[in-house]
């Protein structure tokens, strides 16, 4: 007995663990049809509005023998007649639910040209249809013309996408010339009407989206070309239009991979890495249903200057302001004491202090941090009987050449926190009328300690 119970245990565990298989993710198809006046139009051996019936029929007994789809009806220019139209005639007819296709079917059958065509309207709208952003959800749109009511079907594409329906729409095409086919670039996927293999070609792609959205994931590489840089944010443009569609925070998910992105994949994009100078990818185009890496170089290490909290120092007031060797143009001002990254490098760092503290070809490398150092300030004080002309200026090293540090102001008592040095101190006072009258006197400067020249002694 004891034998055949081990035999049923072990059929047994297969068995159970075969019950657990998750059930396939749904989709859902949304057909946006065509019913505005334009449809009654001649094309080829029958109407526009029969053609487009045909191969909606087509596609609906095609499709629902999967059993993991769901379809919806929206119509639009179905209700009120042309002229004038109504520019918000649009309506879902048959919502999402199981068993509902013979339902769809009678409301296509009976629909008859009508109104006007309000594409942006009806595209917005149909987000609003499905039941939620989880699933795989498509929009087909079965048309014979273009915009009529001044929208952008463009800008619709983008509203669909904030809300989460992240595949193009399929547009169908019927009699429409090569002017209004390109004005449904920007929409989706265009397909004519009168190619014989339109049918095959969107519900194969179909059925590919269904296993495959359309994604991608940037790359921020170091040093050594591996993906480990994060945390910058990336604005994608459309390289076509140059505009930008979307801002992400790069990030490293919890599998310590640069996290997959659900973006539209009709531009081709340029990404732009907000490192400290920016970075950039080349031109990318996204393929449908598949995965792409975007690549960027952007090996970065850190930088800081510091300075402790001393009794002159004021280190909140001082910025450090950073450039690229070589190059004249501001790249980041830099507060005291905080660390900044920087793709890695040589930087002039020209530090605000009295006098400025200039550093040259300071060299960031990957990973590790560059840190200057400076010394306290020190407090210089400097009283007058009354108001005057004159400057600060600091002795360099053991010559004697001086540079300008700053000029005094009209005050008869002025103060300044110095770095420490040796200085000259020049005044004349306004009343009096002669250079002959000018004052200098020398002093130091040490950190933390208080210096003051009296001008009338």
């Amino acid at each position: 007995m004891r034998y055949f119970s081990w035999i049923f245990f072990l059929f047994l565990v297969p068995f159970a663990h075969a019950q657990k298989k998750p059930a396939a993710k749904p989709t859902y198809v949304l057909f946006v049809f065509d019913a505005s006046n334009s449809m009654v139009a001649k094309h080829q051996n029958t109407t526009r509005i029969e053609g487009a019936k045909e191969l909606f029929y087509k596609f609906i007994d095609s499709l629902s023998r999967d059993k993991t789809m769901q379809f919806a009806l929206r119509m639009y220019g179905s209700t009120v007649k042309y002229p004038p139209g109504d520019c918000k005639d649009s309506k879902l007819v048959v919502p999402f639910s199981p068993g509902n296709i013979a339902a769809i079917k009678q409301k296509v059958k009976e629909a008859k040209p009508t109104g006007i065509t309000p594409i942006e309207h009806s595209l917005t709208e149909s987000a609003n249809d499905f039941k939620d952003n989880k699933s795989n959800n498509i929009v087909i749109l079965i048309t014979d013309g273009i915009e009529e009511c001044g929208g952008d079907p463009c800008k619709a594409r983008q509203k669909l996408m904030e809300k989460g329906i992240v595949f193009k729409p399929f547009i169908i095409g019927i009699g429409l010339t090569p002017e209004q086919i390109k004005t449904f670039e920007c929409v989706g996927t265009y397909f004519d009407y009168d190619n014989n293999s339109t049918f095959g070609n969107i519900t194969s792609v179909i059925q590919e989206q269904k296993l495959n959205k359309t994604t991608a994931q940037v790359n921020l590489l170091d040093s050594k070309s591996l993906p480990a840089e994060t945390d910058v944010n990336m604005t994608f443009y459309d390289a076509g239009a140059k505009q930008y569609k979307y801002n992400f925070i790069h990030t490293i998910n919890y599998k310590g991979n640069p996290d997959t992105l659900y973006i539209d994949d009709f531009p081709a994009y340029k990404v732009i890495a907000h490192t400290i100078p920016p970075t950039e990818s080349a031109e990318i185009k996204l393929i449908p249903g598949k995965h792409t890496i975007i690549p960027i170089d952007a090996p970065q290490g850190f930088f800081s200057v510091k300075r402790p909290e001393g009794v002159y120092n004021y280190n909140e007031k001082v910025k450090c302001v950073v450039r690229k060797t070589g190059d004249a143009k501001t790249l980041h001002v830099q507060q005291l004491n905080y660390t900044d990254k920087y793709i890695t490098g040589k930087y002039d760092i020209e530090i605000l202090t009295l006098p400025r503290i200039n550093v040259n070809q300071a060299e960031v490398e990957q990973s590790k941090t560059k840190t200057i150092e400076i010394p306290n300030a020190g407090m210089l004080q400097v009283k007058s009987l009354e108001s005057g002309d004159g400057c600060i200026l600091i002795k360099r090293n053991a010559t004697d050449k001086l540079e300008w540090v700053c000029n005094l102001s009209a005050q008869t008592i002025q103060t300044y926190y110095l770095q420490p040095g040796n200085y000259v101190v020049t005044w004349r006072a306004r009343s009096l009328k002669g250079s002959i009258y000018t004052i200098e006197k020398r002093f130091s400067i040490t950190s933390d300690n208080q210096t003051i020249i009296e001008l009338f002694k």
